[in-house]
């Protein structure tokens, strides 16, 4: 679904003919400490307290209007408190109130904060009115669709601010892309139907992506993705994508993201209860595919390439078995002790090749282990790597996005629990303990050296429990806004302060 959105110093009449866009529903902005000077005239005080309206950020109240339009007060908290990312939670909001109206205006950047930059609200409100419009209604028989077509953002604005509106847009819709494809059931999103929507977004959204096939896989030596898509009909699938900005670039940055289709566990087989929700094992390529879609529109100044392994896990009867032993794209063999512990040896591929390149960092994310949701919950990712001003970049970027993560440690004393007695590593520890930590230091050992690299286990948050102003249960597309923002705001790391492996 696509939302028209626009900016106009003014909100067009009840009933105004010629080019103006009818409005169907309006949201004000409404802080908590000054209620009684938001309320809008002919809005009713009486009326408000008895919807136990406060003001509190993400709150809504629809009030009766004028001219048969709905009027929403969009809560936004202490005025002293207001950050960038209120905003886009009352788009949000407002969005899912009013889902019913089909033309919305939002007038909040007339009482805008003086330290708040008006471009980068804007910006916020189309990406909230976006995400909060989102329904995945395909496979619905009667689906209840939002019937939102138009958002006009009132306030006074600059080329500058329109171009922001732009950008929430496009980074909207690459964050509702890939709760698309995280959505979707994974008999259908197999790693063939994944590579061609991959090739028709290259064609749209200007970058270009090489798909690799099963011969291509094993010339390329990717044995760690072959290992894993033994016991499958569906045959894998390698995206290589590409973006090279306008101007000169900063670096070059890699993003690397896990693209299991649907995990059975493999021979390790899963109990059904723990099957549930696996189609989304994909979280971390649907990010990365997402992310590239919208790179024409933010204009990063770096250049970007993607790695994508794509596989289901499937207990076939040529599985991998448990001490099977796998080589890596790098050389490094692999015994597999569990072969539910399969992200990380798609992901190792991945890694090294995308070391190859020699970028100035890289980037993967997965939804890799289930010890990180006990760490951290469902709502926290966890984050990793070599080098402590590049993760700490990572996190900043997160933060500002509103994409909670939390630095974990990747300690030197694991490293012994993944040496096997037939092979350079095995998969898995020899306990349960630490289990995010040991698969984050599994994979530090197929980044190239002096490569500064950040890890993303994004179990928890890739999808959603329950609804909430700027998602709904199932796919979240979490990762899709911290990348454009990593990606926007890059310098290179420094080279000499990537820590070394022991």
């Amino acid at each position: 679904m696509s939302i028209a959105i626009e900016l106009t110093s003014t909100l067009p009449e009840p009933g105004a003919g010629g080019a103006a866009r009818p409005v169907d529903a309006v949201g004000v902005g409404v802080f908590a400490d000054r209620l009684d000077d938001a309320l809008p005239d002919g809005v009713d005080r009486a009326f408000v307290e008895a919807q136990e309206f406060e003001g509190r950020p993400g709150q809504t109240c629809t009030v009766p209007g004028a001219g048969g339009r709905v009027v929403v007060l969009l809560g936004l908290g202490p005025e002293d408190e207001v950050e960038v990312r209120t905003y886009r939670r009352a788009a949000a909001a407002f969005a899912r109130a009013a889902h019913k109206q089909t033309h919305l205006a939002i007038d909040v950047l007339g009482s805008l904060p003086d330290r708040l930059d008006p471009a980068a609200v804007a910006q916020a409100l189309a990406e909230g009115v976006m995400l909060g419009s989102y329904r995945y209604t395909a496979l619905k028989s009667d689906p209840e669709p939002s019937h939102i077509e138009s958002l006009t953002v009132l306030g006074e604005g600059d080329a500058h601010t329109l171009a922001a509106i732009d950008r929430g847009r496009a980074v909207g819709e690459a964050v509702r892309l890939a709760r698309d494809l995280v959505n979707q059931p994974g008999g259908s999103l197999t790693p063939a139907a994944f590579a061609a929507r991959a090739q028709e977004l290259a064609r749209l959204k200007g970058f270009d992506v090489e798909v690799l096939d099963r011969a291509a896989i094993e010339r390329e030596k990717l044995g760690g993705l072959l290992g894993v898509n033994r016991g499958s009909t569906e045959e894998p699938r390698f995206l290589l994508l590409s973006w090279d900005p306008g101007g000169e670039p900063r670096g070059t940055v890699a993003l690397v993201g896990k693209g299991i289709t649907f995990d059975s566990g493999g021979l390790s087989l899963k109990p059904s209860d723990s099957m549930v929700g696996m189609k989304g094992d994909m979280a971390g390529a649907a990010a990365v595919l997402a992310t590239f879609t919208a790179l024409d529109a933010v204009q990063p100044p770096v250049r970007v390439r993607g790695y994508l392994p794509l596989t289901d896990n499937m207990p076939g009867g040529n599985a991998t078995r448990v001490g099977d032993v796998l080589r890596i794209r790098n050389g490094t063999t692999v015994e597999v002790l569990n072969t539910d512990a399969e992200g990380r040896l798609v992901l190792a591929d991945a890694l090294a090749l995308a070391s190859e390149g020699e970028p100035d960092a890289i980037v993967d994310l997965a939804t890799l282990t289930g010890a990180c949701m006990v760490a951290l919950g469902r709502k926290i990712a966890g984050l990793m790597g070599n080098h402590d001003g590049f993760v700490e970049a990572v996190r900043a970027a997160a933060d500002a996005e509103g994409e909670p993560v939390w630095p974990l440690p990747l300690p030197d004393e694991m490293r012994k629990a993944l040496d096997s007695e037939v092979a350079d590593l095995k998969n898995v520890g020899n306990d349960r303990y630490g289990g995010a930590l040991l698969a984050g230091v599994f994979l530090r050992e197929f980044v190239g050296d002096g490569i500064p690299w950040a890890h993303l286990d994004i179990a928890g948050p890739a999808e959603a429990t329950e609804d909430e102003p700027e998602t709904r249960k199932g796919g979240t597309g979490f990762g899709v806004r911290t990348l454009l923002r990593l990606l926007s705001t890059f310098t290179p790391p420094d080279r000499a302060a990537v820590a070394s492996r022991r």
